[in-house]
């Protein structure tokens, strides 16, 4: 669906964003197919960006080099409004140029893992101009001239980044998220020459901001249905999607549809929110199956054996009572008060330990729904484990 401009034929959105789909197919291999409707329609969305309350965050993430992830950044370079390479951008940097006179760039920011990996140390400042610019009324204050006057300047800005593990979950929560990895022997994908292709990425992107002009009126103050299921930050991320995919009509609003419950989907198995919300749902899923009460040292066995499970190894360290302790008194019972340990009256004396009744509530608040299928409580454990006190 497009609006006619007097001067310039109207552009078919649906087949432009064909093309779209196919430039990257040509140079990059992505996890699934709704990975390449989702980058066509974001590069799309960044065209359009002051039709929106908010802009995703576009994330190629993976757990090795050479998986295609600055090829996939390259391409949508190509694409998207007044690229802005940044590798290794101070904050400052950023929202300088977000609010310069030449206009809102398009901010791709290659190798995040050094700003964000687990030997950059923290990066506060670079971390909240990103969530702040996730909104429309996103600003970042400083002090400005001899009277260091507090002044805000914006931070609404389309950013994609790619990088090496994971990023800060308020980051995470804000994407689309690729999970990259090698191509296999029988993935083949033209190689990528700036002087021979860029012309043609750059061509399209002079299409994609004329056919943005054409529907901006239609894309202003849509209000596109979400899939079932999807709301609250899920649905922020990609109401922006759904309503570029609905102005373009065609097979795109069922595709973005489609690739829009995938995406989510695979983001809640995949990434478990906090470090806290998986200590929760790992003790709703696999530890306090079946039983309404558990000590301390029980718990800390079975969440320390776990595989494809972060608490035998927290910074070299396994999980201890003091850190469990701090960790799930974060979050509150049904009746208002931290979770704490409490006594466990069991045939070899008293015990501290957890109540499933106190970690219901934030169970149902905090955890994705459990699985269809309960999983088998794990085997008791051997009297030497439960001998100790704590």
């Amino acid at each position: 669906m497009t609006a006619t401009n007097a001067t310039v034929p109207a552009i078919d959105g649906a087949a432009l964003l064909d093309e779209v789909e196919t430039f990257h197919r040509r140079f990059n291999v992505f996890p699934t197919q709704a990975a390449y409707v989702a980058v066509a329609l974001w590069d799309a969305h960044a065209h359009l960006l002051d039709c929106f309350d908010s802009t995703p965050r576009l994330a190629f993430l993976s757990p090795e080099p050479g998986s295609g992830k600055s090829r996939a950044l390259e391409i949508v370079e190509t694409l998207v409004p007044r690229p802005m390479v940044a590798v290794n951008a101070s904050a400052a940097a950023l929202f300088r140029a977000v609010s310069g006179p030449d206009g809102r760039p398009s901010i791709l920011f290659d190798e995040i893992d050094t700003i964000f990996g687990p030997k950059a140390g923290d990066n506060e400042e670079l971390r909240g101009f990103l969530n702040a610019g996730h909104r429309r009324t996103g600003v970042t204050y400083r002090c400005v001239g001899d009277s260091q006057t507090v002044t805000p300047f914006p931070s609404y800005a389309a950013v994609a980044v790619a990088g090496l593990g994971s990023l800060p979950d308020t980051i995470l929560t804000r994407s689309v998220i690729i999970r990259m990895r090698r191509r296999a022997r029988n993935e083949k994908v033209e190689p990528f020459r700036a002087r021979l292709h860029e012309k043609e990425g750059v061509a399209l992107r002079q299409r994609l901001a004329t056919w943005a002009e054409q529907a901006h009126g239609w894309v202003m103050g849509a209000w596109p249905e979400m899939p079932e299921g999807v709301s609250d930050r899920p649905a922020d991320v990609w109401e922006p999607l759904l309503a570029v995919a609905d102005a373009a009509g065609g097979d795109w609003p069922r595709r973005a549809r489609a690739a829009c419950v995938e995406l989510v989907k695979a983001s809640q198995v995949n990434d478990k929110g906090s470090l806290g919300v998986r200590l929760l749902t790992d003790l709703r899923d696999h530890v306090m199956i079946g039983v309404d009460r558990l000590p301390t040292i029980a718990i800390l066995d079975r969440l320390n054996s776990l595989d494809d499970a972060p608490w035998a190894d927290l910074n070299g360290k396994p999980l201890d009572n003091r850190r469990l302790s701090r960790m799930l008194g974060e979050y509150m019972t049904a009746d208002n008060e931290p979770i704490a340990s409490r006594n466990i009256r069991t045939t070899g004396g008293v015990l501290k330990g957890y109540y499933s009744e106190d970690l219901t509530d934030a169970w149902q608040r905090y955890c994705a729904p459990a699985p269809e299928s309960p999983l088998l409580p794990l085997q008791p454990l051997q009297p030497s484990s439960q001998a100790q006190n704590l």
